[in-house]
């Protein structure tokens, strides 16, 4: 039996309604997933760890803030002024110990007085200045100006023996200090790059203070005052900086580059304050 044909307009009718309401689900279920949205990317990012991506990132360093980051050339200036001002005193006031000592405890004074009113780190000032005073005190007791370099020549054995040492048993300072600020512990150790990189930068700074005693002691014990200042002088700063760079050299030489700035922007910023 033939089924009755249906009324076209209400056929039309039909498919009208039917396509609103597909519209109208669509319409609702766009405005859903937009409520929700907040939600289901904050639940994404719990499991992917895309949230440690949205955290600001610490900015990258150069090697040009490591080294500004130490204290840079002023750093320097800071531990060799009061030293070359008192040769120059004692030279220029006929061998007046007194005032020689005077003077150079001032320019100790004057520098620490001076990174304070710019705001400026002490680290090196405070070390510098208390040699400064424990070797006045010793030649003003002696009364021999040469004895005002005797401090230092104990001061440089402890350094010597202590990173040798550190050496020797494979525990290098360098990597020591770097595990513990950047509280990564003996992690470095683990690795044999960073083992190595640490071992040689720790002997570079040995060397210098075995190289100071080698030149310098003879000096002292030859009563030769005008040598051992100069030396005193010229072993300061210059090999300091000289030292600075042959440990950051081969630190760097011995790690791969992204070891080296993953090393080196923790040391930055510690060093910057900002442990973020």
């Amino acid at each position: 039996m033939a089924e009755p044909r249906r009324d076209p307009s209400v056929q039309d009718d039909e498919q009208a309604e039917h396509g609103l309401r597909k519209q109208l689900d669509e319409h609702l279920d766009e405005q859903l997933v937009e409520m929700l949205r907040p939600e289901v990317e904050a639940a994404e990012s719990v499991l992917t760890g895309d949230e440690e991506k949205k955290k600001p990132e610490r900015p990258a360093t150069t090697d040009k803030d490591f080294f500004h980051a130490l204290g840079g050339w002023g750093a320097l200036l800071d531990i060799g002024l009061p030293w070359i001002a008192f040769l120059i005193v004692y030279a220029a006031s006929d061998h007046n110990l007194r005032l020689a000592l005077i003077v150079a405890i001032a320019c100790g004074a004057a520098v620490a007085v001076l990174r304070l009113l710019r705001k400026q780190p002490l680290r090196n000032v405070a070390g510098g200045f208390v040699g400064v005073l424990i070797s006045a005190w010793v030649a003003n007791r002696t009364g021999d100006a040469k004895d005002v370099y005797l401090p230092g020549f104990f001061t440089n054995l402890g350094y010597f023996v202590l990173y040798f040492l550190t050496v020797l048993i494979r525990w290098p300072l360098f990597g020591v200090l770097y595990g513990v600020i950047t509280q990564t512990g003996t992690a470095w150790r683990k690795d044999p790059a960073m083992l190595r990189g640490f071992t040689r930068a720790t002997l570079v700074f040995a060397g210098l203070f075995a190289f100071r005693l080698l030149v310098q002691v003879p000096l002292y014990f030859a009563d030769m005052l005008n040598a051992l200042g100069i030396a005193k002088i010229g072993m300061g700063l210059p090999l300091y900086a000289l030292a600075l760079w042959l440990a950051y050299a081969v630190l760097r030489g011995s790690l791969p580059a992204e070891k080296w700035d993953e090393a080196r922007d923790h040391v930055t910023h510690l060093l910057r304050g900002n442990k973020k």
